[in-house]
Protein backbone atom coordinates (compact mmCIF):
# COMPACT_ATOMS: atom_id res chain seq x y z
CA UNK A 1 0.00 0.00 0.00
CA UNK A 2 1.43 3.38 -1.03
CA UNK A 3 0.78 6.18 1.43
CA UNK A 4 0.30 9.70 0.08
CA UNK A 5 2.76 12.27 1.34
CA UNK A 6 1.38 15.30 3.14
CA UNK A 7 1.56 18.39 0.93
CA UNK A 8 4.32 20.82 1.75
CA UNK A 9 3.17 24.08 3.32
CA UNK A 10 4.88 27.09 1.78
CA UNK A 11 4.73 30.40 3.60
CA UNK A 12 3.59 33.28 1.39
CA UNK A 13 6.48 35.79 1.51
CA UNK A 14 5.42 39.32 2.41
CA UNK A 15 6.36 42.22 0.10
CA UNK A 16 8.43 39.90 -2.07
CA UNK A 17 9.17 42.35 -4.88
CA UNK A 18 9.73 45.21 -2.45
CA UNK A 19 12.22 43.16 -0.41
CA UNK A 20 14.24 42.12 -3.47
CA UNK A 21 14.33 45.72 -4.69
CA UNK A 22 15.29 47.03 -1.23
CA UNK A 23 18.20 44.58 -1.07
CA UNK A 24 19.40 45.71 -4.53
CA UNK A 25 19.77 42.05 -5.49
CA UNK A 26 22.07 41.71 -8.47
CA UNK A 27 23.99 38.91 -10.27
CA UNK A 28 27.08 37.84 -8.35
CA UNK A 29 25.94 39.37 -5.06
CA UNK A 30 26.26 37.77 -1.62
CA UNK A 31 23.26 37.89 0.69
CA UNK A 32 22.22 36.59 4.09
CA UNK A 33 18.62 35.57 4.66
CA UNK A 34 18.59 35.39 8.45
CA UNK A 35 15.03 34.04 8.58
CA UNK A 36 14.70 31.47 5.77
CA UNK A 37 11.39 29.89 6.80
CA UNK A 38 10.16 27.86 3.84
CA UNK A 39 12.37 29.79 1.43
CA UNK A 40 10.08 32.26 -0.34
CA UNK A 41 12.29 35.32 -0.01
CA UNK A 42 15.40 33.16 -0.35
CA UNK A 43 14.26 31.84 -3.72
CA UNK A 44 13.59 35.33 -5.04
CA UNK A 45 17.04 36.50 -3.89
CA UNK A 46 18.66 33.48 -5.53
CA UNK A 47 16.82 34.19 -8.77
CA UNK A 48 18.18 37.74 -8.72
CA UNK A 49 21.81 36.86 -8.00
CA UNK A 50 22.00 33.58 -9.98
CA UNK A 51 24.18 32.02 -11.34
CA UNK A 52 27.30 33.54 -9.76
CA UNK A 53 25.73 34.94 -6.58
CA UNK A 54 25.37 33.15 -3.25
CA UNK A 55 22.97 33.14 -0.32
CA UNK A 56 23.57 32.03 3.25
CA UNK A 57 20.27 31.10 4.85
CA UNK A 58 19.72 30.78 8.60
CA UNK A 59 16.77 29.38 10.54
CA UNK A 60 16.22 27.74 13.92
CA UNK A 61 13.32 25.54 12.80
CA UNK A 62 14.60 22.19 11.44
CA UNK A 63 11.30 21.41 9.69
CA UNK A 64 11.25 24.77 7.93
CA UNK A 65 14.85 24.28 6.77
CA UNK A 66 13.98 20.82 5.46
CA UNK A 67 11.10 22.25 3.42
CA UNK A 68 13.28 25.11 2.18
CA UNK A 69 16.08 22.69 1.26
CA UNK A 70 13.77 20.67 -0.97
CA UNK A 71 12.32 23.78 -2.54
CA UNK A 72 15.70 25.35 -3.25
CA UNK A 73 17.59 22.21 -4.29
CA UNK A 74 17.95 23.37 -7.94
CA UNK A 75 20.20 26.25 -6.84
CA UNK A 76 22.88 23.83 -5.63
CA UNK A 77 26.08 25.39 -4.35
CA UNK A 78 24.67 28.93 -4.66
CA UNK A 79 22.86 28.29 -1.37
CA UNK A 80 24.13 27.29 2.06
CA UNK A 81 21.44 26.57 4.68
CA UNK A 82 22.40 26.68 8.36
CA UNK A 83 20.31 25.65 11.32
CA UNK A 84 21.19 28.18 13.99
CA UNK A 85 20.02 31.26 15.85
CA UNK A 86 20.42 34.55 13.97
CA UNK A 87 21.62 36.04 17.24
CA UNK A 88 24.93 34.41 16.21
CA UNK A 89 24.86 35.82 12.67
CA UNK A 90 28.38 37.28 12.81
CA UNK A 91 29.92 34.05 14.09
CA UNK A 92 27.98 32.00 11.53
CA UNK A 93 29.22 34.15 8.65
CA UNK A 94 32.78 33.96 9.95
CA UNK A 95 32.50 30.17 10.22
CA UNK A 96 31.41 29.88 6.58
CA UNK A 97 33.74 32.56 5.24
CA UNK A 98 30.75 34.59 4.19
CA UNK A 99 31.69 38.25 4.52
CA UNK A 100 31.45 40.99 3.52
CA UNK A 101 27.91 40.72 2.14
CA UNK A 102 25.78 42.91 -0.09
CA UNK A 103 22.60 42.53 1.91
CA UNK A 104 21.05 41.06 5.05
CA UNK A 105 17.34 40.28 5.39
CA UNK A 106 15.32 39.74 8.56
CA UNK A 107 11.69 38.75 7.98
CA UNK A 108 10.55 38.43 11.58
CA UNK A 109 7.61 36.60 13.13
CA UNK A 110 6.09 33.22 12.37
CA UNK A 111 5.57 31.39 9.11
CA UNK A 112 2.43 29.67 7.82
CA UNK A 113 4.23 26.36 8.29
CA UNK A 114 4.57 26.90 12.03
CA UNK A 115 0.96 28.00 12.38
CA UNK A 116 -0.62 25.29 10.26
CA UNK A 117 1.44 22.14 10.64
CA UNK A 118 -0.01 21.45 14.11
CA UNK A 119 1.38 20.21 17.43
CA UNK A 120 3.63 23.27 17.78
CA UNK A 121 1.31 25.28 20.04
CA UNK A 122 1.61 28.57 18.16
CA UNK A 123 -2.08 28.79 17.30
CA UNK A 124 -5.26 28.58 19.36
CA UNK A 125 -7.36 27.58 16.33
CA UNK A 126 -6.84 23.94 17.34
CA UNK A 127 -6.26 22.40 20.76
CA UNK A 128 -2.53 21.68 20.80
CA UNK A 129 0.17 21.17 23.45
CA UNK A 130 1.56 24.45 24.83
CA UNK A 131 4.97 24.43 23.16
CA UNK A 132 5.80 27.48 20.96
CA UNK A 133 9.47 26.62 20.43
CA UNK A 134 11.09 27.55 17.12
CA UNK A 135 13.89 25.18 18.08
CA UNK A 136 12.37 21.88 19.33
CA UNK A 137 15.63 20.97 21.07
CA UNK A 138 15.59 23.86 23.55
CA UNK A 139 14.29 23.29 27.07
CA UNK A 140 11.95 26.21 27.76
CA UNK A 141 8.36 25.83 26.56
CA UNK A 142 5.19 27.87 26.89
CA UNK A 143 3.80 25.17 29.18
CA UNK A 144 6.66 25.72 31.64
CA UNK A 145 6.07 29.47 31.73
CA UNK A 146 2.30 29.13 32.12
CA UNK A 147 2.49 26.50 34.85
CA UNK A 148 5.67 27.34 36.74
CA UNK A 149 6.13 31.12 36.74
CA UNK A 150 4.83 33.00 39.80
CA UNK A 151 1.72 35.08 39.16
CA UNK A 152 3.55 38.43 39.28
CA UNK A 153 6.24 37.27 36.89
CA UNK A 154 3.67 35.86 34.47
CA UNK A 155 1.67 39.11 34.55
CA UNK A 156 4.81 41.17 33.91
CA UNK A 157 5.72 38.97 30.96
CA UNK A 158 2.26 39.37 29.39
CA UNK A 159 2.41 43.10 29.90
CA UNK A 160 5.94 43.51 28.52
CA UNK A 161 5.84 41.20 25.51
CA UNK A 162 2.13 41.28 24.72
CA UNK A 163 1.29 44.83 25.80
CA UNK A 164 -1.72 43.16 27.40
CA UNK A 165 -3.79 45.51 29.59
CA UNK A 166 -5.54 42.61 31.29
CA UNK A 167 -2.25 40.94 32.23
CA UNK A 168 -2.93 40.77 35.98
CA UNK A 169 -6.38 39.27 35.55
CA UNK A 170 -5.14 36.74 33.02
CA UNK A 171 -2.21 35.69 35.21
CA UNK A 172 -4.46 35.35 38.26
CA UNK A 173 -6.95 33.15 36.38
CA UNK A 174 -4.25 31.01 34.80
CA UNK A 175 -2.56 30.35 38.16
CA UNK A 176 -5.92 29.44 39.70
CA UNK A 177 -6.57 26.83 37.00
CA UNK A 178 -3.18 25.16 36.78
CA UNK A 179 -2.17 22.87 35.21
CA UNK A 180 -2.95 24.43 31.83
CA UNK A 181 -1.58 22.10 29.17
CA UNK A 182 -3.15 23.02 25.83
CA UNK A 183 -3.63 26.07 23.64
CA UNK A 184 -7.41 25.62 23.79
CA UNK A 185 -7.44 25.67 27.59
CA UNK A 186 -5.30 28.78 27.71
CA UNK A 187 -7.31 30.66 25.06
CA UNK A 188 -10.54 29.90 26.92
CA UNK A 189 -9.13 31.15 30.23
CA UNK A 190 -7.87 34.37 28.64
CA UNK A 191 -11.27 34.99 27.09
CA UNK A 192 -12.84 34.69 30.54
CA UNK A 193 -10.36 37.04 32.19
CA UNK A 194 -12.07 40.34 31.50
CA UNK A 195 -13.81 42.69 29.13
CA UNK A 196 -11.81 43.07 25.92
CA UNK A 197 -14.29 45.31 24.12
CA UNK A 198 -14.84 45.30 20.39
CA UNK A 199 -11.52 44.38 18.87
CA UNK A 200 -10.62 42.69 15.61
CA UNK A 201 -8.21 40.22 17.17
CA UNK A 202 -9.03 37.27 19.43
CA UNK A 203 -8.66 38.09 23.17
CA UNK A 204 -5.85 35.52 23.46
CA UNK A 205 -3.73 36.94 20.62
CA UNK A 206 -1.58 39.19 22.83
CA UNK A 207 -1.06 36.46 25.42
CA UNK A 208 0.10 34.00 22.78
CA UNK A 209 2.40 36.62 21.28
CA UNK A 210 3.95 37.32 24.67
CA UNK A 211 4.56 33.65 25.41
CA UNK A 212 6.07 32.99 21.99
CA UNK A 213 8.43 35.96 22.32
CA UNK A 214 9.49 34.88 25.80
CA UNK A 215 10.00 31.23 24.88
CA UNK A 216 12.22 32.07 21.91
CA UNK A 217 13.97 35.17 23.30
CA UNK A 218 12.93 37.00 20.14
CA UNK A 219 13.53 40.60 21.15
CA UNK A 220 16.91 39.99 22.76
CA UNK A 221 18.04 37.92 19.77
CA UNK A 222 16.92 40.64 17.37
CA UNK A 223 18.91 43.33 19.20
CA UNK A 224 22.06 41.20 19.12
CA UNK A 225 21.63 40.29 15.45
CA UNK A 226 21.13 43.88 14.31
CA UNK A 227 24.33 45.00 16.03
CA UNK A 228 26.32 42.18 14.44
CA UNK A 229 24.92 42.83 10.96
CA UNK A 230 26.84 46.10 10.75
CA UNK A 231 30.16 44.30 10.67
CA UNK A 232 29.00 42.04 7.83
CA UNK A 233 27.80 44.63 5.33
CA UNK A 234 30.07 45.92 2.63
CA UNK A 235 29.92 49.65 1.80
CA UNK A 236 26.50 50.35 0.23
CA UNK A 237 25.29 46.96 1.47
CA UNK A 238 21.65 46.95 2.51
CA UNK A 239 19.96 45.89 5.75
CA UNK A 240 16.26 45.09 5.31
CA UNK A 241 13.99 44.27 8.25
CA UNK A 242 10.33 43.31 8.02
CA UNK A 243 8.56 43.35 11.40
CA UNK A 244 5.00 42.56 12.42
CA UNK A 245 4.36 44.20 15.78
CA UNK A 246 5.35 47.35 17.59
CA UNK A 247 7.87 45.72 19.95
CA UNK A 248 10.00 44.42 17.08
CA UNK A 249 9.66 47.60 15.08
CA UNK A 250 10.64 49.73 18.08
CA UNK A 251 13.93 47.86 18.44
CA UNK A 252 14.66 48.22 14.72
CA UNK A 253 13.73 51.90 14.69
CA UNK A 254 15.91 52.74 17.71
CA UNK A 255 18.84 50.82 16.26
CA UNK A 256 18.57 52.67 12.95
CA UNK A 257 18.08 56.05 14.66
CA UNK A 258 21.29 55.55 16.61
CA UNK A 259 23.38 54.35 13.67
CA UNK A 260 22.39 57.11 11.24
CA UNK A 261 23.43 59.76 13.77
CA UNK A 262 26.85 61.07 14.62
CA UNK A 263 27.38 62.14 18.22
CA UNK A 264 25.25 60.32 20.80
CA UNK A 265 26.21 62.46 23.77
CA UNK A 266 23.37 63.92 25.86
CA UNK A 267 21.98 67.25 24.62
CA UNK A 268 23.95 70.19 25.94
CA UNK A 269 27.28 68.36 26.12
CA UNK A 270 29.79 71.05 25.03
CA UNK A 271 32.26 68.63 23.39
CA UNK A 272 31.55 65.19 21.92
CA UNK A 273 32.87 62.52 24.27
CA UNK A 274 31.38 59.41 22.66
CA UNK A 275 33.21 59.57 19.34
CA UNK A 276 30.32 57.87 17.61
CA UNK A 277 30.12 58.27 13.84
CA UNK A 278 27.19 57.33 11.60
CA UNK A 279 27.42 53.87 10.05
CA UNK A 280 24.13 53.75 8.12
CA UNK A 281 21.99 55.98 5.94
CA UNK A 282 18.24 55.77 5.46
CA UNK A 283 17.09 54.39 2.11
CA UNK A 284 13.45 55.15 2.90
CA UNK A 285 12.21 57.56 5.54
CA UNK A 286 9.83 55.75 7.84
CA UNK A 287 8.32 52.42 6.88
CA UNK A 288 7.21 50.60 3.74
CA UNK A 289 3.94 48.66 4.01
CA UNK A 290 2.26 46.13 1.71
CA UNK A 291 0.07 47.38 -1.11
CA UNK A 292 -3.70 47.11 -0.71
CA UNK A 293 -3.86 44.18 -3.15
CA UNK A 294 -1.40 42.19 -1.03
CA UNK A 295 -3.16 43.04 2.23
CA UNK A 296 -6.44 41.81 0.73
CA UNK A 297 -4.96 38.63 -0.71
CA UNK A 298 -2.77 37.79 2.29
CA UNK A 299 -4.35 39.04 5.55
CA UNK A 300 -1.23 38.07 7.53
CA UNK A 301 0.68 40.80 5.70
CA UNK A 302 -1.49 43.61 7.07
CA UNK A 303 0.70 44.37 10.07
CA UNK A 304 4.00 44.16 8.15
CA UNK A 305 6.32 47.15 8.07
CA UNK A 306 9.68 47.25 6.33
CA UNK A 307 12.68 49.45 7.18
CA UNK A 308 15.69 49.72 4.89
CA UNK A 309 19.15 51.20 5.51
CA UNK A 310 22.47 51.21 3.66
CA UNK A 311 26.00 50.85 5.04
CA UNK A 312 28.16 53.93 4.71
Amino acid sequence: MIMAMAPLIYHTPVMLAEVVEALKVSPGGRYVDATVGTGGHTQAILEGCFPSGTVLGIDLDPHALCVAGERLRPYGSCLNLVRDNFARIEEICLQYGFRPVDGVLFDLGMSSLQLEEGRRGFSFQDDEPLDMRFDPSQGLTAAHIVNEYPEERLAALLRRYGEERQSRRIARLVVAHRPVTTTGQLAKLVSQAGFFGRQRIHPATRTFQALRIAVNGELENLSRALEQSLSLLSPEGRLVVVSYHSLEDRIVKEFIRREVKGCLCPPGTPVCLCGHEPTLRLVFKGIVTPAEAERSGNPRSRSARMRVVERL
